[in-house]
């Protein structure tokens, strides 16, 4: 059995990932690493699960030393949907596990382009993976015995706030205009395939825990996995649902994006609005249907159908502005 590394072993979809692997392989054979690894819980490490220090603004020189000893590694994407910052630390670290000798990367990218052989999106929180997924085919192809797994993650069913402008159905009050979400979209047409977060990171564990066992036999080398939900919902039918959760009547109404990020949650959410403007670019990749293709390599890895959508949101799940 190979030695597996996570980084960053915490978020939400660090921590599912972990907690499943852990279920599959022998505690001694993973290395979980995040900034406060004291957060790992005591029965894990007691377990002989190992935790080491570092995060993505780490040196690389020292990200080296980190990832020493690690045969496959799950890297995380930092959580950011601009552009530049996450390439600037993202490539970094994947060169320095090259050079400390891990062998094959599985690399948590996004279902924001599409078809899984496709790699073009016109929206910003997608670039960064994009370019990310480009220097490990290039490692793949220039670096003997390295290999790689692209993950594109789908959706989170949790997410829905950060696409109906923070509406969260548990606090239906905070958000609304009336009864309307006032989004740059008017929720017809390509939709998204929502899944739910837990399963993605169940699915993660289980692929991670494949590879690591028979490396030979595995079918996605230097490849892409495509996890995503059931079915697509048009926005138009996610808002329905949200207000049946909600227990209320609700709509959408389309505005600009100069409207857009004007308003105050929006204002409230971002740091600028240069930030707000790169993340209304999801809208727009929404309608080309970069969220919308629906695959079954969820079912396949699972051994059973993904949780639908709707049983996700009634079930109460927490709200999330994570992906």
């Amino acid at each position: 059995m190979k030695t597996i590394g996570i980084f960053p072993a915490s978020g939400g979809l660090g921590t599912s990932t972990y907690h499943h692997l852990l279920t599959l392989v022998p505690n001694n054979n993973v290395i979980l690493i995040s900034r406060n690894p004291d957060k790992v819980p005591k029965k894990y490490t007691k377990a002989g699960v190992r935790t080491r220090e570092a995060s993505y603004e780490t040196a690389p020189s020292d990200l080296e030393k980190v990832f020493t000893g690690i045969d496959v590694l799950f890297l995380i994407s930092y959580p950011s949907h601009v552009k530049d910052y996450r390439i600037k630390v993202q490539l970094p670290a994947i060169d320095a596990a090259r050079r400390a000798g891990v062998r094959h990367i599985f690399y948590s990218s996004l279902a924001f382009a599409g078809e899984r052989d496709s790699t073009k999106s016109v929206a910003e929180v997608m670039q960064a993976h994009l370019a990310t997924e480009g220097h490990l085919r290039h490692l793949a192809e220039t670096a003997p015995g390295f290999t790689y797994t692209v993950i594109r993650e789908g959706i989170y069913s949790e997410s829905t706030p950060i696409y109906t402008t923070f509406f969260d159905p548990h606090f239906p009050d905070a958000s609304l205009v009336g009864n309307e979400i006032l989004i740059p979209h008017d929720g017809k047409g390509k939709g998204v395939a929502w899944v739910k977060r837990d399963e993605l990171g169940e699915a993660s564990a289980k692929l991670i825990a494949q590879y690591a066992s028979a490396p030979e036999g595995f079918k996605y080398v230097n490849g892409v996995v495509l996890l995503t939900g059931n079915k697509e919902w048009t926005l138009e039918d996610t808002v329905k649902l949200l207000g049946e959760v909600s227990g209320k009547e609700l709509k959408i109404r389309e505005i600009s994006v100069d409207e857009w990020v004007q308003l105050p949650q929006v204002k409230g959410y971002f740091s600028n609005e240069e930030d707000a403007r790169t993340w209304a670019t999801a809208w727009e990749a929404i309608r080309q249907g970069a969220t919308a293709t629906v695959t079954g390599d969820m079912k396949e890895i699972l051994g059973r159908k993904p949780e639908d959508f709707d049983v996700t949101l009634k079930a109460g799940t927490r709200a999330t502005t994570e992906q």
